[in-house]
């Protein structure tokens, strides 16, 4: 009963601990009024993950956050909206060109979703890169798409692991993205990113 017991009580600790980080993060979100809150609220929970996954499970989350949301509000919404806007612009090109019905522009279009591809790629690693290493921005993008690119069974198995995740969910219980489908993304990411950080942490990032 003890073992049950202490089972229990873990796992109810770290139901607390990944519904009050997506809480701040929906709540910090809205307080930037969406737009400009979502980025530096993104960039605070995946800086709490980050400790996590490192093993330190009993930090002071608010602070954590709230320092990350601070000071990385600028360079965290740059970063975000930059990429926002290359899939927006993919998205367009390739509704531009399914449109049309000559078959080099069909033919096209597969190298536009090839680049989708990698924007995916991308945005797995760009939260657990701009939290743990200190880059620019095109840096940050840069190692995000040497990273995933270079290590392409991890990746295979991110985007299969949380795909499948929120697949679940979705089709059980809804209500449970709300209270964990952002926090629980960040720290499945921020662990299957950081086993490779320890190979860069000598490169000149």
């Amino acid at each position: 009963m003890k073992g049950f017991l202490k089972g229990y009580y873990q796992f109810s600790e770290w139901a607390m601990r990944l519904a009050y980080v997506n809480i701040l993060w929906v709540v910090f979100t809205i307080v930037g009024l969406g737009i400009f809150g979502l980025m530096p609220a993104t960039a605070g929970m995946f800086a709490v993950a980050r400790k996590w996954a490192s093993g330190d499970v009993e930090i002071k989350i608010f602070p954590t956050f709230w320092n990350s949301y601070r000071k990385e509000f600028v360079k965290s919404n740059l970063l975000g909206y930059i990429l926002i806007g290359i899939g927006y612009i993919l998205y367009i090109e390739l509704q531009i060109l399914r449109t049309q019905e000559s078959m080099v522009y069909f033919i096209a279009s597969f190298g536009v979703l090839a680049l989708c591809v990698i924007l995916l790629i991308i945005l797995l690693y760009i939260f657990p890169i701009f939290v743990h290493f200190n880059l620019s921005t095109l840096q940050n993008i840069r190692w995000a798409f040497i990273i995933g690119i270079i290590h392409p069974i991890l990746t295979i198995v991110l985007i299969a692991g949380i795909g499948l995740i929120h697949y679940i969910t979705y089709m059980t219980i809804p209500a449970l993205l709300f209270l964990f489908g952002g926090s629980v993304t960040a720290f499945v990411l921020t662990w299957g990113a950081s086993k490779t950080f320890s190979k860069f942490e000598h490169v000149n990032v």
